[in-house]
């Protein structure tokens, strides 16, 4: 597998769009932090936009529904990363405290060797 040394960040934001359903594996921080950078810009420009035209709000909604799955996934797969399950990211369903225990779970360091959930990370394909 041909495996830049650089990944651009558009390359890293794409990478769980091509795993689109994929709970298996790991993701390593930079995949998923692009990601959601990638998500919350998008919105925020929808968001915006939707401000000026009502199709903007409909196309808003639509892309929040194209994510779903893929948001999911990629943080099931940086759960793993770290050692964890992926279903523990139910813990955002507990207000305020859940959201921010998910979001210091995905900050923290991979784990460098194989775990449970495979090999460490590899960056994105070309």
């Amino acid at each position: 597998m041909d495996v830049p040394a650089n990944p651009t960040p558009l390359q890293w934001y794409l990478s769980p769009w091509k795993r689109y359903a994929s709970f298996e594996g790991r993701s390593g921080r930079a995949e998923y932090w692009w990601f959601f950078l990638g998500q919350v810009l998008i919105g925020a420009l929808l968001s915006v936009l939707g401000e000026l035209a009502a199709v903007f709000d409909a196309l808003f909604f639509l892309v929040l529904l194209a994510s779903l799955v893929p948001s999911i996934a990629v943080n099931a797969r940086r759960l793993h990363d770290i050692g964890q399950s992926g279903w523990l990211q139910l813990i955002a369903l507990f207000p305020i405290l859940g959201g921010l225990a998910l979001l210091v779970l995905n900050a923290l360091p991979s784990q460098p060797r194989p775990n449970q959930y495979g090999d460490a990370p590899l960056p994105p394909a070309p």
